[in-house]
């Protein structure tokens, strides 16, 4: 037997007014999800614990099996471990967004999806401006940075909102709050001087495109935890494949093979076609494969209803078809969102979220389409979403 997991990340949300009344998973055109829905178990499952951020990395690692009540320390010491980045006693990490401020509101958490290679330009010149105290920059994917702290644990302290939440409204009151804020506050300060006349800024001016104006420091944590392998725990060899740090970071802590398929990326350019078929060439290896989709989550963060439902159907089209070609007796799938990204918030919310279990053993329950309402309706709830792994797997 070979196990398929497939998230689908954000791609929950809430029914639109000006659309019908109608989820971005209900305004997609899904036909190979609505298929396998006939077929599959339907539910809907927790993968947000009561009380905890409602990040990806929590969902993701509930998803992954790993309750998150035990091993969640935050999202950026994850993202460390995917790009190398030790955290040593008395060093903290910080999720370091490159953004584009104007007339001092938040005019995008991105800076108009900055790619990799100019946001290492600016990575660069930060190292070299801003750099002393125990400061130091790592490059990740697109606008997406990590700021390594020695010497400041007190810098956890301090009330951080994450970029992407506050689109289009004034920083100032989203500024880092309370204790060890000050020093955050200089170093995002500070960045803005470094930044203005840069090179790369002045390229992006001239094609129209939005500069990256700032940093924007959120999601501290301090130590990386420490995780008990995915084969230990479940017998399994397993292998990811995502195009963001915090996946593949989270895919190191369980011991997983991180899967380098080309042309995967972690916004709307994404190759999901090479991905699908990555992924599933990888299960010729590996007993357990996790394909993990960041673009309706990007879409969600954007506001944009049309780029979601977009991605969902990309994600149907050139992802969900390939999976149905194998042959039933022989694979077992997962496919769900690891949380909802409603529209109408731009953000992450802690809500249960739909799941579909399809393969061998599993029966369906009257579910027709891969929708919330649809999941709900079946009744089967499951309030400790890290349980969903066993129930792909046992």
């Amino acid at each position: 037997m070979r196990y398929c997991v497939l998230i689908i990340d954000g791609a929950a949300g809430w029914p639109l007014p000006g659309h019908g009344g109608r989820t971005c998973l209900e305004l997609a055109q899904t036909p190979n999800l609505d298929a396998m829905a006939s077929q599959s178990l339907l539910g809907m499952a927790r993968t947000v614990p009561e009380g905890m951020e409602p990040s990806s990395g929590c969902a993701c690692m509930s998803i992954l099996g790993y309750d998150p009540r035990v091993y969640y320390r935050g999202r950026s010491a994850i993202e460390a471990r995917s790009m190398g980045v030790p955290i040593d006693p008395g060093e903290v990490a910080f999720r370091c967004n490159l953004v584009s401020v104007s007339e001092g509101k938040m005019r995008s958490y991105s800076s108009g999806f900055i790619s990799t290679e100019e946001a290492r330009t600016f990575v660069s010149a930060l190292n070299d401006n801003l750099s002393g105290d125990g400061v130091h920059f790592y490059p990740g994917v697109s606008y997406r940075q990590l700021c390594k702290i020695r010497g400041r644990e007190d810098t956890l302290l301090a009330d951080c909102t994450p970029a992407h939440d506050i689109h289009d409204q004034p920083i100032d009151g989203f500024l880092p709050k309370g204790p060890g804020s000050d020093f955050l506050r200089d170093l995002m300060m500070r960045s803005e001087e470094v930044l203005r006349d840069h090179p790369t800024n002045a390229e992006r001016r001239s094609r129209g495109d939005m500069p990256a104006t700032m940093i924007w420091l959120f999601w501290g944590s301090g130590r990386i935890p420490d995780m008990p392998a995915f084969k230990q725990v479940r017998g399994l060899a397993a292998a990811m494949t995502s195009g963001v740090d915090l996946l593949r970071g989270l895919a190191k802590m369980a011991g997983m093979e991180v899967l380098d398929i080309p042309g995967v990326t972690g916004d709307q350019d994404n190759d999901y076609s090479a991905q699908a078929i990555g992924a599933l060439q990888a299960l010729e290896n590996y007993d357990v494969v996790i394909t993990h989709v960041e673009a309706p989550d990007e879409a969600s963060h954007a506001g944009s209803v049309e780029e979601k439902v977009a991605a969902i159907e990309m994600v149907d089209r050139e992802m969900v078809s390939r999976i149905r070609d194998w042959q039933k007796d022989t694979l077992r799938v997962l496919v769900m969102p690891d949380h909802a990204t409603p529209i109408q918030t731009q953000t992450h919310i802690g809500e249960p979220i739909p799941f579909m279990l399809w393969g061998a053993g599993f029966e369906a329950n009257g579910a027709r389409r891969f929708t919330e309402a649809e999941a709900r309706s079946t009744a089967v709830f499951l309030e400790r979403g890290h349980d969903i792994m066993s129930r792909l797997t046992n």
